[in-house]
This record gives C-alpha cells, structure tokens and sequence, in this order.
C-alpha cells in the first residue's frame, strides 16, 4: 500500500500478533491514564508541595498534614478533570477529522507538556493550568485509543483486547503509589524530589507513546469512512487473514463497513456534539439515547463506591488497628489485588457478556459496601468502649470489605464502562460518542472529588451506604436501559438501536427482527457464511452486496423513511 509507510507494522505483522502490538501501544497509554489518577494521592501528602501550594501545614506532634484549605486542595486536583472533559470533546471532534492516530500522537503531546509544567510548578496557580493543560491531553487519549481499540479487534474477543489494556490501568495506579511510598522514605520525606519525581515519571511513557503510535495502522473503518477502501481493506486483512489462504473475513467484514458507511450518512443529517445529545436529525440511529447511555453508565461507575472507598480505605484500616507505616503498605498490598483482579475480565468479558458482568459485579460491591459501613460502626464503638479487641477484628472484617470490594470492581465495573461507549456509537461519529463517555466519567470524578470529602465529614462510615445504595440502583438501570453488546460487530449496533422504544427488551427484539430479514447486512458476524464470494467481492447467488443494489435500499426501509421525514420537515 503506497499510502501506509513501508516501516508500518501492519506490513510485517498479521492477525493476532498485529492485535497483540496495537493492544500493547493502547495499553501503553492506559497505563499513563492510571498512572496520572493514581499520582495525586501520594504528591498531595508530601510536605514540600502542600506547604508551596499554600493549602496545608504539617503537625509538629503527629507529622500528618493539617489541611487550611480544603477548597484549593479539591480544586487543583478536580481541575484536570475539567481539562479531560474538554479535551475529550475535542479529541472525539479531532479523531473523527483527522483519524485516530494523530489524535493519539497530540494526545500524548499535550501530556507531555502537561507533566513538565506539573513537576517544575512553582505555587498554585502554576498549578492548576498545569493540571488544566495534563487533564486536556489525558481526555483526548481516553478519547481515541478505546475507539481504535475497539476497531481493530474481532468482535469476538474485542472485550478480552480492551480489559488486558484496562490491567494496565490499574497497574498504573499500583506503580504510581509505590513510587511515591519509596519516594517518602527520601530525606525523610522533606524534599521536593517526594513530589517532583512522581509527576515527571510520567513524560517516560508519554514520550514512548508518542515515538511509537506513528508507525502502526490507522483504523480501517476511519479509513472506509473518509474513502481510502483500498488501504481500509488491506489493513483489514492483515489483521483477519494468515495471508496463506483467504477465508473471506476481512471482504465480509469490509463489506459491511462500507455499507454501514452509506447507512449512516444517509440518516445521520447533522453530527455536532449538540444534536448528538438530543439526538437531533439522527433519525433511527437515535444518538441520544446512546449519548445518555454512556454518560450515566460513567458517572454510576464513580458512585458505586470506589472513589469513595479509595479516600476512606486509610481510615478503615486506621480503624482496625494498623499504625502510620503499615497502614501505608496495606493500601499498597490493596492495589496489588486490585490489578490482579482486572485479569478476572480478561477471561469473562466475552463469555458472559457486559450486563452480566455488570449485574455480578453491583450485587458483590453493594453486599460488601453495606458491611464495611456496619463492620467500621461496630469497631468505632468498640474503641469509644476500650474494647480494643472487638474493634480490632471487627475492624479486621472491615479492611476485608475494601479488599474484596476493590477486586469485585476490578473484575467487572472498571472496564465495562470504558468499552461500551467504544462500541456502541455509529461509524460516523465513534470518536465523538466514545468522547461522551469520558465527559460522564468526568462529571463523575469531579463532582465526587469535590463531594466525598464533605460527605465523609458529616456522615463518617455511613457514605458507604449511599454508594450500597448506588449499586442495588444500577441493577436495574442496566436490565432495562442497556442492550447486551457482547459477540456483535460494531456494524450491528445501528440495528441493535433502531427501535425507538427506550427499553432493551424493545431494542433486542426489533433487532431480531431485522437481522432475520436483513442477513445480508450483518454477514461478517456469521464468519463463514459470507454472501460475498472473497476473490470478486460480488454477491453469491446474485445477492451483492453493492451499496447501490436494491438489497441495500430495503435493509433499513424504516431508517430510510425516518429520515426522509425528518428532512421534508426541514425543507
């Protein structure tokens, strides 16, 4: 392929190992995603840079930080999120353009500026722009790479792909605190380098990402929808074919891209963020109802608890007896868990599905956030009574609590929420949608960065219930708001929410409908059993698959009457 560099893997690599490289440079970036959540924790602890940003003092008796002012501290850290909300905008507008490569190629630019603001920041106001311009870089990434993820994988094993990356995530976070917990230890923990290191760590994978993302393949599908069938196809086969004999995957699979290309820009009359919220002019794509979707299903992923569990966890360990020093090696051992459990959905995303990973993962969250909340009441009063060694293991079944909590969202909540939005959305407008995922996580992070702290002070323990409460609440929110993605192409999801009812019985039987009287249209998901004959592209048994035959024409008869109503009424 003359457009396509000739030092691009995609000429050297096929098939699995293709996708096992495009996975690790994505991996690389969500990696830098946790690494950055995670660095904040340890950098607001460190003495030199609370007493430089003016937010803190240290206590002379018991060395722990004496916060003066509360609404600095929240703010420099919930301003980052106000940069990945803005940043996950214009990343989603960007990557649409101009592809998902040189979306991620800026993305890790901005980061890497971002960063060497952040470690070379001289007070607070420094600061926050720093923090602005990371949080600007971070959204455009989390933008863009599920999305190339998403698109370059098999629809078969596009959630296993996904959550090895989102291992990397949480990986992230373990390093960044045990960086930063080896780093307290330097001068006894009095230096700026306790801060400064933490933060300048970062640029390492930034720069790597950024060297490396330009010599991998842009996604097939972008280029099917800007017009570059050709390269589209050729990466298509790189990475379904052996390139020893042709199973007709990537014709069948690049067919019914190029047809779902033609479907949506024949019903998809306006594609802003805007219309894209009200679903305006997006006739039976119904773009809203996807846009509502995967903002709620990020923001109930920050109230289910583990925001909450992550700034209570100290004190419930507090609670049940550990000193200053082993409090800070449990916390770490916690992390260790948790990114062991994200494994958990590598190996069940794609045998039970989304919603049932969702369902397992509420039921187990809200079961141990009610008793950690009980457990933690009991061992308060234990020790108002100086019953030390009642609080001490009912305070022991606590810190079990939080351990098992953390795994179960590892295991379930962390990465379904991040992948659906990456799915679900049509073509045209993939990188945008997946971008309305990142403002919901967004809103989510920093409402609650903002509200746990004086949730914590005025209710203590009892917040957990709240987030308990959050979880039983998503149980049925996803039963009858969410359709099941798992095993289809993303090219069915156009069909999977043509229905205009809300509910998700509605939407899988309008599907099955459909399906049964359009196979032509979804024929990559048969694998095998293509209507296209793989050497000519032409239909077999005179059903081709030309975007101008009439097969194409009646597949979507109620999309195409949708929207020639919506635009006679605006004639």
């Amino acid at each position: 392929m003359e457009n396509i560099g000739r030092l691009n893997v995609v000429h050297h690599l096929r098939k699995r190992k293709l996708l096992i490289a495009i996975n690790c440079v994505a991996a690389l970036s969500i990696f830098f995603f946790g690494y950055d959540q995670g660095m904040m924790a340890g950098v607001n602890n460190a003495k030199d840079y609370y007493q430089l940003m003016g937010f803190a003092h240290q206590d002379p008796a018991t060395k722990d930080p004496v916060i003066t002012n509360s609404i600095l501290q929240g703010g420099i850290v919930s301003v980052y999120y106000l940069g990945t909300l803005v940043g996950a905008l214009f990343g989603g507008w960007f990557g649409d353009k101009f592809g998902r490569i040189k979306s991620i190629a800026l993305g890790a630019a901005w980061g890497v500026i971002g960063a060497i603001l952040q470690c070379s920041a001289q007070n607070h106001n420094w600061m926050i722009c720093a923090r602005l311009i990371n949080g600007f870089g971070t959204g455009i990434l989390n933008a863009i790479v599920p999305v190339w993820a998403t698109e370059t994988a098999e629809h078969t094993s596009r959630g296993q792909f996904v959550a090895i990356e989102f291992t990397l995530n949480i990986f992230g976070v373990a390093v960044a605190y045990w960086i930063e917990y080896g780093c307290s230890f330097y001068k006894g923990g009095e230096s700026e380098f306790v801060w400064r290191f933490p933060i300048a760590f970062q640029i390492f994978p930034l720069l790597c990402l950024f060297a490396m993302v330009w010599f991998f393949p842009e996604s097939p599908r972008w280029l099917c929808k800007i017009g570059h069938e050709n390269e589209s196809r050729y990466v298509l086969q790189q990475l379904r074919e052996d390139g020893v004999e042709s199973t007709g995957k990537a014709e069948a699979e690049f067919q019914d891209i190029r047809n779902i290309v033609e479907l949506e820009r024949k019903n998809a009359k306006s594609q802003n963020y805007l219309y894209m919220l009200f679903g305006y002019q997006s006739g039976k794509l119904h773009t809203g109802r996807r846009v509502q979707l995967v903002v709620w299903l990020q923001i109930m992923q920050e109230w289910i608890g583990i925001a909450g569990v992550t700034i209570y966890s100290p004190t419930i360990f507090t609670i049940a007896g550990l000193d200053h020093e082993t409090v800070g090696w449990v916390a770490g051992l916690n992390q260790i868990t948790y990114t062991l459990s994200t494994l958990v959905c590598v190996f069940t995303l794609d045998r039970i599905g989304r919603r049932w990973t969702l369902y397992w993962g509420s039921v187990l969250q809200g079961i141990c956030l009610f008793l950690a909340g009980g457990l933690s009441r009991v061992s308060i009063d234990a020790t108002a009574a100086k019953n030390l060694t009642r609080a001490q293991h009912f305070g022991g079944g606590a810190v079990a609590m939080v351990f098992l909590f953390t795994m179960t969202f590892g295991a379930t909540w962390l990465t379904v929420p991040w992948l659906y939005p990456a799915e679900i959305f049509p073509l045209e407008v993939r990188a945008r949608g997946n971008a309305w995922g990142v403002v919901g996580w967004s809103i989510g992070n920093g409402w609650l960065t903002l509200l746990c702290p004086v949730m914590f002070s005025a209710l203590n323990e009892k917040t957990l219930y709240i987030f308990a409460a959050c979880n039983v609440l998503t149980i049925p929110m996803v039963y009858c708001l969410y359709p099941e993605s798992n095993q289809r192409t993303l090219e069915e999801m156009n069909l999977l929410f043509a229905a205009d009812s809300i509910w998700n019985w509605d939407a899988e039987r309008n599907y099955r409908m459909l399906v049964e009287q359009n196979p032509e249209l979804v024929q990559a998901a048969g694998r095998g059993q293509s209507v296209v004959d793989p050497e000519t592209g032409v239909g077999k048994k005179g059903r081709g698959m030309s975007l101008d035959v009439a097969g194409m024409r009646t597949t979507v008869s109620e999309f195409s009457l949708e929207n020639e109503k919506a635009a006679a009424m605006h004639q």
